[in-house]
This record gives C-alpha cells, sequence and structure tokens, in this order.
C-alpha cells in the first residue's frame, strides 16, 4: 500500500492534471458501482424472485465515470488550485486560520458543491438518453435532496480538507471522499420518486405557495390604495 501511495505522489507531482482526471474517473467509478449494489439490496422484492441476481450495469458504471474524468478531475483541479490563491492573495487571510478555513469552506459550499450537484443530474439524465424536459424534472427531484444530505455533511470533511491537507492534496483527499459521494448522488438519482424525497419537494413547493400568496396580497394592497 505504502509503494502504491508513493508511486500516486510521484505520478501527482509529476502530471497533477492528468493524474487528478484518471483518479477522479476510476474513483465515481468505484462509488456507482456501490451505490448500484446498495439499490439492488434495499429494493423491496419478493423472497421467491431467484432471478433477481445482482448485475452491473456497466453501461451506466461507465458514464458515471466519465463525469469523474470529464468534470470532477479538471474542474476540481482548477477549483481548489484557484479557490486558495483567491484566500491567499485576494483576500490575504492567514493560511490555516480560522477566517481562512471558514472562507474556503464557504465559498465552496456556496458556489462548487451546488454547481456539481446540478451538474451531475443534468449529465446522468442527457447521457441516459432523456428529453430536456424530463432532465429538468428529475434534477427538480433530486436536486434538494443531494444538496441537503450535502449540506450535512461536506462542511466537516472539508474543514478537515482546508485545514490539514496540502492544496496540492486536496482534491486527492475528496477523491477518496467521492467514492461514498458518488455512490450517493448515484444512489439518490436511481431511488427516483422516494417518499423521502417528496418531502423535499414539498419544502420547495411551500416556499413557492408562501411566495405567491405574499405575492398576491402585495397586489391587493396596492389596488386598495389605488
Amino acid at each position: 500500500m505504502s509503494g502504491l501511495w508513493k508511486w500516486y505522489q510521484k505520478c501527482l507531482h509529476a502530471h497533477p492534471y492528468k493524474t487528478q482526471i484518471i483518479s477522479s474517473g476510476v474513483l465515481w467509478g468505484t462509488g456507482d458501482i456501490i451505490a448500484q449494489s446498495v439499490s439492488h439490496n434495499t429494493k423491496k422484492q419478493p423472497i421467491q424472485a431467484d432471478d433477481e441476481v445482482f448485475k452491473i450495469n456497466w453501461r451506466r458504471v461507465a458514464t458515471t465515470s466519465l463525469f469523474g474524468f470529464g468534470f470532477i478531475g479538471p474542474i476540481g483541479h482548477l477549483w481548489y488550485e484557484g479557490l486558495d490563491k483567491l484566500i491567499r492573495g485576494r483576500l490575504q487571510l492567514q493560511p490555516k486560520s480560522l477566517k481562512f478555513v471558514a472562507s474556503k469552506v464557504g465559498i465552496d459550499g456556496v458556489i462548487f458543491g451546488p454547481l456539481y450537484i446540478l451538474t451531475f443530474f443534468s449529465y446522468m439524465g442527457l447521457a441516459s438518453g432523456k428529453s430536456i424536459a424530463a432532465v429538468k424534472e428529475d434534477v427538480k427531484r433530486d436536486f434538494l435532496p443531494a444538496l441537503g444530505v450535502g449540506v450535512v455533511i461536506a462542511p466537516a470533511f472539508q474543514i478537515i480538507n482546508f485545514r490539514f491537507i496540502p492544496v496540492t492534496y486536496q482534491l486527492t483527499f475528496v477523491n477518496g471522499f467521492c467514492v461514498l459521494d458518488s455512490a450517493l448522488l448515484s444512489w439518490i438519482e436511481q431511488q427516483e420518486n422516494a417518499p423521502w424525497k417528496k418531502w423535499f419537494a414539498s419544502l420547495l413547493e411551500s416556499g413557492d405557495k408562501e411566495e405567491k400568496e405574499n405575492e398576491n396580497e402585495g397586489k391587493e394592497k396596492q389596488e386598495k390604495e389605488e
């Protein structure tokens, strides 16, 4: 294991961009295999269904791996390098200080987190051959549940990352988490219209309803004043 880590470090220092892309693709594919296994084992099915043998959907694994290769690897590499330069150069905060770490966690959570979740669900839908309208519905269904779970998990993880891990290895650290993260996102996407998702959707609908009611009240008040 130590020999493999040394080899990875050598590759990372010699070819950081390529190494991050390849490792991201491999880990995201691994995460999707885990998600498929979890979805199969938690699916309600008759005990006598002997034909329900778990088979890996390699096409889906390849599709998820391509997301790691094409988005997480290259964009993530540029993101963590750029974020560090921004915090150090523009904001001039002391590295590893409370403000330094908090700024990174906040910016990452507000910008990169929602962006990659939105990109993942959009990409997976389009890659599976769905129409743009269907993809929009899937994103509306899956985005909030994934974001809600991420808000709970990601901050604690990123505090460790930004406080203790050198910038060169931050995406590598995230890629290790990507096995769990990609499994989680893939599992959420595979759950389709699960009841717990509808709870998140109801929060969004209630918010829209309240906003419309406030708008209507404002219009009625304005009409009375006129």
